[in-house]
């Protein structure tokens, strides 16, 4: 088992800091040592963008255990904190869920409240809140200030779900830090006073996911500009390389 205590006390201070924390989304090792040599000092592990590169489903669909074992490898070679994507938590209870990722050295974890393994319902906020309280006791036990990034899909479902979309995913973000999460991450949050409006709602990070190469939903500045202070490329990046890569053999084929 390896524990990082270390770098989850420099990763929780990095988010602490009050400056723009950018984490690109890998999926290997070959991927996250690209981007340790490019500079960057933190990374994040996308269920997604694994999924899609040992051909299996995102959604809770990949074993947990075969998952971990290539979070193992990616925190293994590289010397910056890593992140991993739990997405609900694989059936897991909180505490449990905790210990198995701290027992590969990441240092933080995305946790959202869609359980996909559960035909894709949404926690309350109640429920989500306490599974969150129960992972930060758990990593708090073993002294690890791991990083918890608190993700709701309320503006992703929108009326669908919710009567207020926006006023659900504030209620959310502040259930998630009260319970512990240290960076929250309202996923379809795409309009600039959208999210100013959630940055205002907290002290802590507001995640955004962009596109490094297109500048979706907008560009760093702008995003720094509005108070974000943790950007994360999702399968973005990926999806960007994959056109890249089918371009550069194509004239091959």
């Amino acid at each position: 088992m390896t524990v990082n205590r270390e770098l989850a006390k420099n990763f929780a201070a990095a988010h602490a800091s009050g400056d723009m924390l950018v984490l690109p989304t890998v999926w290997d090792v070959w991927s996250a040592r690209l981007c340790v040599d490019a500079g960057f000092r933190g990374l994040t592990i996308g269920s997604h963008p694994v999924a899609d590169a040992i051909g299996a489903e995102d959604g809770e669909a990949m074993d947990f255990g075969q998952y971990l074992a290539i979070a193992r490898r990616i925190v293994g070679s590289v010397d910056v904190p890593v992140s991993v994507d739990v997405e609900s938590g694989y059936g897991l209870p909180g505490a449990e869920l905790a210990r198995q990722v701290i027992a590969v050295g990441a240092v933080g974890l995305n946790i959202e409240d869609t359980v996909h393994r559960e035909g894709k319902r949404v926690r309350t906020l109640t429920e989500h809140a306490d599974y969150i309280a129960a992972v930060r006791a758990e990593a708090d036990r073993q002294g690890v200030e791991l990083v918890i990034n608190g993700r709701t899909d309320a503006l992703k479902h929108g009326t669908a779900e919710f009567e207020d979309p926006e006023g659900e995913a504030t209620r959310r973000i502040q259930a998630m830090v009260e319970a512990g999460a240290r960076a929250v991450y309202p996923v379809a949050a795409t309009q600039p006073d959208l999210i100013g409006r959630l940055v205002e709602s907290t002290e802590v990070p507001v995640n955004v996911t962009v596109d490094p190469v297109d500048d979706a939903p907008a560009d760093r500045d702008t995003l720094r500009s509005l108070g974000v202070r943790r950007l994360t490329w999702g399968p973005k990046w990926q999806g960007q390389m994959r056109a890249v890569l089918i371009d550069s053999v194509s004239a091959w084929a």
